[in-house]
């Protein structure tokens, strides 16, 4: 996805918590990063600052709110991957996927859904 910009694991971690409970003071960000990740103060503030300066939130006020959802840093993510580990083939990607177990019916039934309905999207194209 391009114009997203890239957010680590850590980080990654990090805006969970944000996307949870934003638009939240900094502060409190401070408190959630202590409570469930176990970071200083200095470590919540400088991943503020880095994914500020990166586009991925804004601070004003002292006030955080994210800039990409939750939606876009998976599908940025996602992307990724497919190209990296998969050369951007689907259908690589979904046998990879397939191997790790069996696909219950409820599964296979949303999949074919999913790929009725991207038909019916190019059609209308």
């Amino acid at each position: 996805m391009a114009g997203v910009p890239k957010i680590f694991e850590s980080e990654y971690r990090f805006c969970l918590i944000l996307w949870e409970h934003e638009p939240v003071p900094s502060g409190e960000l401070v408190r959630l990063c202590r409570e469930r990740l176990g970071w200083k103060p200095t470590t919540t503030y400088t991943v503020i600052r880095r994914l500020s300066e990166r586009g991925v939130l804004k601070n004003e006020n002292a006030v955080v709110t994210s800039l990409v959802s939750r939606e876009e840093a998976q599908a940025a993510e996602l992307d990724e991957l497919m190209e990296t580990k998969f050369g951007g083939s689907v259908p690589a990607f979904l046998a990879a996927f397939s191997r790790r177990g069996r696909l219950s019916d409820a599964e296979l039934d949303e999949l074919q859904r999913m790929i009725d309905r991207f038909r019916e999207e190019a059609r209308d194209d």
